[in-house]
């Protein structure tokens, strides 16, 4: 994805509330071996953007005053408390013989096919949403798919149950190297019936 910056040569508090007034997101390009790049932004254009998943795990294009694209990577964004406004943008320089660590949003297809919903009106848990991993640039994918196709009622999805796109390592957190990624849930069926069908745990 593309889109257009113009580089910001004034800067402050009251300067990036002058810019917002007119429209306008201060933001900011930093890594790589250059300095960092203080720039500006269309706030329509990137309020519009960043409602877009891609805009998110993409490697962008972006276009400097006519000046040759440079790679960068959407790294955060500060809104307004309670505005739909956009008041502050982070990108990251890409380089392309190093790797990034950034998340990206997993996608989860074929659960109305499964044997869960089909068979057992299960409901399916998205426990996880989005893993951090770490590719080359070129190996960066905008989601990673986990297919439900043949879950149970009553089963789950780990990381270790699905394949990751060639180049993409999963990044742990907190010793958790096999985190959950979705679970078939019965309510009132097989799985309920276990849970009432077991022993009660002694009073503390």
């Amino acid at each position: 994805m593309k889109f257009i910056a113009t580089a910001r040569s004034v800067q402050g508090s009251s300067a990036s509330r002058r810019l917002r007034i007119a429209g306008r997101v201060p933001a900011i390009v930093y890594g790589g071996t250059a300095a960092p790049l203080n720039i500006e932004l269309d706030h329509n254009e990137i309020y519009h953007a960043l409602r877009k998943e891609e805009f998110h795990a993409s490697i962008l294009q972006m276009q400097l005053e006519g000046a040759k694209e440079e790679q960068v990577l959407l790294r955060s964004v500060q809104w307004h408390a309670y505005k739909q406004q956009v008041l502050h943008v982070d990108f990251q320089r890409v380089d392309a013989n190093q790797a990034l660590r950034t998340k990206v949003p997993l996608h989860f297809v074929n659960a109305e096919i499964s044997p869960a919903v089909k068979l057992s009106g299960a409901i399916i848990s998205h426990v996880t949403t989005e893993l951090e991993i770490t590719c080359l640039p070129k190996a960066l994918p905008q989601f990673i798919e986990v297919d439900l196709t043949n879950i149970l009622a009553g089963a789950s999805i780990h990381l270790a149950d699905i394949k990751l796109p060639m180049g993409v390592t999963y990044v742990p957190h907190g010793g958790e190297d096999n985190p959950l990624l979705a679970a078939a849930i019965v309510k009132g069926g097989a799985a309920a019936d276990e849970a009432d069908a077991a022993p009660a745990a002694p009073a503390a």
